[in-house]
């Protein structure tokens, strides 16, 4: 049963101490959504449940942990499943980044974008969305990828070494849980205004660099608001959309690599539904 509205629905935001996150918790609560928030910073996490609380919202549950930490993100869910019990929406929205060539970059760099931007999203699909087929009532997953799970761009590997087995579990998901009537959707930006643009790692860059600064502006000029990006997301679930654009750009660029879609989407669904049967 696919979510047409989120009043009343629970929803799980992850990152929501600042940028896509907070905006997107705001966005649901103005829809009547009631939220479980979490994120790394305590202090942006309490500054959001505030804010929601100020606008009218409901806010259940507000827990700092890092969606890395497997063991914390059990105990998370495990507290918020003694007070419901399954979410209806999953929103897992929480990453990092780290930009470099393949010199530059060091181990750190991959290991942190596999740990944050891909077993973050895993952990919390563990724990959140077997409940949901469970409860049997429906729902949706919203997995916030990037332009560059899309796409091969420059200094991007580590980076969407994440991001792209994050649209691939997304993908699979899409049609395993159909089935449930869970619906799922693949959040894929381009540039957006968030803090992640001036905290961004890039390996063997100095920041301070008139180029690099020159550059860094360049982004912010293009780069959407958060607030934008919230808005698709939210008609993302509300009109069960599988791919989310926030930007023409990042709409045009993966058409062009790869307009074949309708036959592959069809012929995976087919596959899916006929595994499916042997359960």
């Amino acid at each position: 049963m696919a979510i047409r509205t989120l009043d009343g629905k629970t929803c799980v935001i992850t990152g929501a101490a600042s940028g896509i996150g907070r905006a997107t918790a705001l966005a649901v609560a103005a829809r009547g959504g009631e939220l479980v928030l979490t994120d790394v910073n305590e202090i942006g996490l309490a500054e959001t449940a505030a804010l929601v609380g100020r606008g009218g919202g409901t806010v259940l549950c507000a827990h700092a942990l890092d969606v890395s930490d497997f063991d914390a993100v059990v105990a998370f869910a495990d507290a918020v499943h003694e007070k419901v019990d399954s979410v209806d929406v999953v929103m897992n929205i929480a990453g990092i980044s780290a930009w470099g060539t393949v010199e530059n970059l060091e181990h750190r760099h991959w290991k942190s974008m596999v740990d944050v931007n891909l077993m973050g999203p895993i952990h919390v699909i563990e724990r959140f969305v077997p409940p949901m087929i469970a409860a049997g009532r429906g729902g949706h997953l919203v997995n916030v990828s990037s332009a560059a799970g899309l796409l091969a761009l420059p200094w991007h590997a580590a980076y969407s070494a994440g991001k792209f087995g994050l649209r691939g579990v997304s993908e699979v998901l899409r049609f395993d849980l159909k089935r449930h009537g869970i619906g799922v959707s693949l959040v894929v930006p381009g540039g957006v205004r968030t803090p992640l643009v001036g905290t961004v790692q890039i390996a063997g860059v100095d920041r301070t660099d008139p180029k690099v600064e020159k550059l860094t502006r360049r982004f912010e000029k293009h780069a959407v608001t958060p607030e934008k990006v919230a808005s698709r997301i939210v008609a993302g679930i509300e009109k069960n959309r599988f791919m989310v654009y926030t930007s023409a750009d990042v709409r045009f660029g993966y058409w062009w690599a790869r307009k074949f879609a309708p036959p592959y989407e069809f012929v995976m669904q087919k596959a899916n539904d006929r595994f499916s049967a042997l359960l």
